[in-house]
Order: structure tokens, then C-alpha cells, then sequence
């Protein structure tokens, strides 16, 4: 995907107009390029919002979420549920502590209030920012080969990160640095520990970049709002990506006993751990 040179968010939808709204913030990636195969399992029970950050050098955390907030304004969507997969849950923060946008329940998928190693995201922009493009694109590439085995052999999911590769430019890689740099800067503990918006959070097992153990040992303290945490165990990072079938009837769940809008039972087993 090419993003427009104009600096927006851009989103497109899926889904019924009528049902519950869930909005999917994507990751450091920036893109719905890794969710195809969890929006397969979501199936037509909600109305799901992907989006797109620009590459953008110079907004804030700020910027991304009223940008957010535009776009989906511009669709005539006010309220819905916010899906923040890692990156994206440092524009949920914003959107919270703004009320711009009626949400009705955060759902974290490998996110996080302020990162547990703040300093690791600033270690990994300028190791990414010393690496020729080349090899970056190198090293994509042999993740692409086992990207098949990772997201379930989804033809869709491994189209698009091929797709993804071949348009990493310069600026792209510039824009992910800045993104990692926005992490190692952020600490939203205060916006989660006042505020009153039902929260929720899932995450794999093999997870380095994000260790969920600090996370949730934080929220289980701090976040008097959190509902459920939810561990699966033969997930990684991108959680929604690597056990898809799992992590959409997890949400879907969340979302049938707590939305004010119907949503239809994805026949989920609690006990379950995939």
C-alpha cells in the first residue's frame, strides 16, 4: 500500500453499517497490512475500522489521535470500540484523554501504557537508522518466507507484507523511526489510571518487544478500569495475526458483555488457550 503524500489517516471499513464499531489501530508498521486474517475471523458480527498513519516525520502522539478522530468523523463514525495492537495504543491514550471520540471499550493486543524499556525503542530506531535500506528490505524478506506459517497460511496477509516490502522507501523508514522515538518519549500512566473507559488486554506469549508480564502486573495495580487480561499461549507479538481465530472470539466476547450494541456470540470458550 502507498500512502497518500498528503499527511491524513486514512481507513477504510468492513462489516455491517449498523453493528458495533471496532476501530483497529495498527502497529508500528503503521498499516492493516498483518490483520486481514483477523478481520477474516471477525467475520460480518461488527462493523471494522482499519486505518493508516501517514509517514509522517513530525506529529506528535497528539497529532495521530485528532487525525484519528478526523477520519472517522469524516465517515460518520462517533463512538465505537478501539482495538490498539502495540503501537496503536499510544494513540489510544491521546484519544482518551481528547473525548473526541465516544469509546466504548479499549482493547490492547500486544499494547502498553508507557513501554516496560523505553530506552529499547530508542536503541531500535538508531539501529534501524544505521542499517542500509537494503538490508532491512533483506531481512523483511526472509520474515515474508515464514509469514505463511505465522498467520495461518493467509494468502491475503502474505500479499500484503510483500507488498509492504516493495514499497519501503527511505521516507517509510524515516517515519518508523520516528514512531519508535514517540514510544521512548511517551508515559501515559496518569490518562489510565483517571480514566473511567472499560479496558481490556490481549497478548501472546512470545512476546520480546513488548513483555507482557510488566503490563500486566501494571495494569492488574494501577488500572482500576481493567476488566480482563487474557495470555495466549502459542501466540507472539502480533497477537491478532498469530492466533486470529482465537483473539477475534476473545474480542468479540469482550465486546458482547460490555458494548451497548448487540454482537453476535462468537461461541467463545473461556477456557481456551489455543
Amino acid at each position: 500500500m502507498i500512502l497518500d503524500t498528503e499527511e491524513q489517516v486514512i481507513i477504510r471499513v468492513h462489516g455491517p453499517s449498523d453493528g458495533p464499531t471496532l476501530v483497529y489501530l495498527p502497529g508500528l508498521h503503521g498499516d492493516w497490512t498483518l490483520i486481514a486474517s483477523f478481520r477474516k475471523a471477525l467475520g460480518q458480527r461488527v462493523r471494522f475500522i482499519e486505518t493508516a498513519y501517514p509517514d509522517t516525520l513530525s506529529w506528535s502522539l497528539d497529532d495521530h489521535a485528532a487525525a484519528v478522530e478526523a477520519a472517522l468523523h469524516q465517515h460518520g463514525i462517533s463512538a465505537g470500540w478501539i482495538l490498539a495492537e502495540s503501537f496503536g495504543s499510544q494513540v489510544t491514550w491521546p484519544l482518551v484523554r481528547r473525548q473526541q471520540f465516544n469509546i466504548e471499550g479499549i482493547i490492547l493486543a500486544g499494547g502498553f501504557v508507557r513501554h516496560p524499556a523505553r530506552w529499547a525503542a530508542k536503541v531500535s530506531g538508531r539501529w534501524l537508522a544505521s542499517m542500509p535500506l537494503a538490508v532491512i528490505k533483506t531481512m523483511l524478506n526472509g520474515y515474508a518466507r515464514v509469514a505463511p506459517w505465522r498467520f495461518r497460511r493467509d494468502p491475503e496477509t502474505a500479499s500484503s507484507i510483500y507488498d509492504y516490502i516493495n514499497h519501503l522507501t527511505e521516507r517509510r523508514r524515516q517515519a518508523l523511526i520516528h514512531r519508535l522515538n514517540l514510544v521512548a518519549k511517551s508515559d501515559f500512566c496518569l490518562t489510565a489510571t483517571h480514566m473511567d473507559v472499560p479496558l481490556f488486554a490481549l497478548t501472546g506469549f512470545w512476546d520480546p518487544i513488548v513483555p507482557w508480564f510488566f503490563v500486566r502486573d501494571w495494569l492488574r495495580k494501577k488500572c482500576p478500569t481493567l476488566r480482563q487480561w487474557k495470555l495466549l499461549y502459542r501466540a507472539d507479538h502480533n497477537v491478532l495475526g498469530t492466533a486470529s481465530t482465537l483473539a477475534a472470539q476473545t474480542v468479540l466476547h469482550w465486546m458482547q458483555v460490555t458494548s451497548p450494541k448487540p454482537v453476535p456470540s462468537p461461541n467463545y470458550n473461556p477456557s481456551h488457550k489455543w
